[in-house]
């Protein structure tokens, strides 16, 4: 069965990060006090997977990688909320995306049949994922909150020449020439909002 995922980060002022905690806030927690997920989570951390390429193949890491997707794939409550189902007055275009219509406040990444969160994940490895907050690409921050995680983002996110033909190389989505790359786009938005003093809201979610 074919799906296609979302993960969008959006930077909106503190009124709005009040008006959206507590629909998002509870289901994030939701998932990240998941025990299962924190299983997963915790696995991938101590063991991380071998070169993508291989995983069709690779029968040894074949419960690791089933895992390690479950875990990157949309948070189960997150996704509800985010597609109507346990919440049908919350609608994610009308609600989230359309009151920031700036290109410049969004870093939205939509691919199908693929997840942009397990891409992420995958390219920058264990460590560095641990650097960023909320869970599993799920975030919901005020302005100073968004300013105090920026140094870790930053730290996550910032690569030196060699280390970033690594992240390319392990990072397996298919761009269009004018999309923006998993690695490059939360930093982005990240340093913009803490410039302008917003807040953020990071939800992956299937938009069918």
């Amino acid at each position: 069965m074919g799906f296609t995922s979302v993960w969008s980060i959006s930077s909106h002022p503190d009124s709005v990060i009040q008006e959206l905690a507590p629909r998002l806030a509870p289901a994030l927690e939701a998932d990240r006090t998941n025990p299962a997920a924190r299983h997963r989570w915790e696995a991938w951390q101590s063991a991380p997977l071998p070169d993508h390429r291989t995983w069709y193949t690779d029968r040894a890491h074949g419960d690791a990688i089933d895992a390690f997707w479950n875990l990157t794939r949309p948070g189960e409550h997150v996704d509800d909320v985010c597609s109507g189902i346990t919440d049908p007055e919350f609608h994610i275009m009308q609600d989230l995306w359309e009151p920031e219509p700036d290109a410049a406040d969004m870093f939205v990444s939509v691919h199908r049949k693929d997840y942009a969160v397990a891409a992420l994940f995958h390219a920058i490895g264990p460590d560095r994922a641990a650097l960023l907050p909320g869970w599993c690409g799920n975030v919901l921050l005020t302005a100073a909150e968004v300013r105090r995680t920026l140094p870790g983002v930053e730290q996550a996110l910032t690569f030196t020449s060699g280390e970033r033909a690594h992240v390319a190389d392990r990072d397996w989505l298919d761009y269009g020439a004018r999309e923006e790359h998993v690695t490059d786009g939360p930093l982005r938005v990240w340093r913009s909002a803490a410039a302008a003093g917003r807040g953020l809201c990071a939800v992956a979610l299937h938009v069918d």
